[in-house]
């Protein structure tokens, strides 16, 4: 029997497997969890505990880029022992234990330790997870997969912030509390990955190369990774969009409704993109998203009254929209079965390892130049990124380096 027919006959939920819908709920899950915390986070730091800006850079920098050392680890094991599972029950896992911690933290060391441990327990479940939701679609509906993996994901970056806000005032708008209650969505969602996914059947060598040949890595995912390295380095973490906000006249009160309208634009978006890459390919819509991500930092640098960051905001959600799951879509496609684990692997590594120097020459910039220096260099990086993936995208489709979808 062909993994293409398995996966026609497989049980489908709302249109999609089941694989795919129940990581979704465990993303919707972790998200509202951590959607949460992540708003006022920044606040807690800046306003609570004293962090400069070049410190909160530094704390996103390394969280996110030495724990990206472990995701090509963790690929590369979910595909040697074609497992999937422990390791994305793992992943889930730290994250959920080390979240209630942050509420003891008193200085900016407890929380980059704590920071770190979450990012770590992302590092772990992110490739296989989104190895297995590649194992469990068709290649022809993989932008759509990837499409409702992200808006499930944002379903619950918008039910977080929300959540923030209604919570907040039982505790006198003191954040501690807060980090507690996150605990509980967290937890749950590990509990629906013990009891609800499962790997996926082993797939033969001949099936690999009957979906997808027989290179497991070819130039054109090289390329990619280097232009979204290029891409990287101007994409410093949405903690300095939220400070930004505060900056132009956004009240604290009002950044988690801020943050969960970016996220509703970011929902609302992704499933469309996603379907749309299926239909007209994933190099046109991925270049979309850089030239509106490009549009927003401008936005950002010059950015003066609080109506501002709210329509900023909004591009900022379509510009996640239109580029997450369709990347991860495109990445399927180019590479082999095979070695699908160990791809993202290697693309959240690229991405996370680049991070560190972004966020800390975002926050150095910030506090030597001002915002308008800091956010100017990710627009322009932006711009030269999107030219580099149109001649990529030009080269690519006549020298026809990797299946087009």
């Amino acid at each position: 029997m062909s993994i293409i027919y398995h996966l026609s006959t497989m049980k489908k939920i709302l249109g999609f497997s089941k694989p795919v819908f129940v990581l979704g709920v465990v993303s919707l899950l972790t998200d509202l969890s951590s959607e949460m915390i992540y708003p006022i986070l920044p606040l807690f730091l800046a306003n609570v505990i004293g962090a400069s800006t070049t410190f909160i850079g530094l704390i996103e920098g390394i969280a996110e880029s030495t724990a990206s050392l472990l995701k090509v680890f963790s690929g590369w094991l979910s595909d040697k022992l074609n497992k999937r599972r422990q390791l994305i029950l793992s992943g889930y896992g730290l994250s959920s234990v080390v979240k209630p911690f942050l509420a003891l933290a008193t200085s900016g060391w407890h929380v980059l330790g704590l920071r770190f441990a979450d990012r770590l327990g992302k590092g772990i479940r992110g490739a296989p997870r989104d190895a297995l939701i590649a194992d469990a679609t068709e290649p022809s509906e993989r932008g759509k997969a990837f499409g409702f993996h992200r808006a499930m994901d944002t379903v619950g970056a918008i039910l977080g912030p929300a959540a923030t806000f209604m919570i907040l005032p039982f505790f006198d708008h003191t954040y501690r509390p807060l980090f507690l209650i996150a605990a509980i969505p967290a937890l749950a969602a590990v509990a629906v990955i013990i009891f609800s996914v499962k790997d996926m059947p082993r797939i033969s060598n001949e099936a690999v190369k009957n979906i997808q040949g027989s290179k497991k890595f070819d130039a054109s995912f090289i390329i990619l990774l280097g232009i979204i390295a290029i891409f990287t380095l101007g994409n410093s973490s949405d903690a300095f969009l939220i400070l930004r906000a505060q900056n132009v006249g956004i009240k604290p009160l009002h950044i988690p409704i801020l943050w969960l309208f970016f996220n509703l634009i970011y929902t609302v978006v992704s499933v469309p993109a996603g379907k749309l890459s299926d239909i007209i390919g994933r190099k046109r819509i991925i270049f979309t998203g850089f030239i509106v991500y490009s549009a927003c930092y401008a936005g950002f640098a010059f950015a003066s009254e609080w109506w501002h960051a709210w329509a900023l905001f909004g591009i900022y959600g379509i510009y996640y929209g239109t580029t997450e799951g369709v990347i991860k879509a495109y990445i399927s496609d180019i590479v082999s079965a095979e070695v699908r684990a160990t791809s993202f692997g290697i693309y959240n590594f690229v991405t996370g390892i680049i991070l560190f120097p972004a966020n800390l020459l975002t926050g150095w910039i910030w506090k030597a130049y001002g915002a308008t220096y800091a956010f100017g260099l990710g627009a322009v990086l932006a711009c030269i990124a999107a030219s580099a993936f149109a001649l990529f995208s030009i080269i690519h489709k006549r020298s026809k380096l990797a299946p087009q979808f």
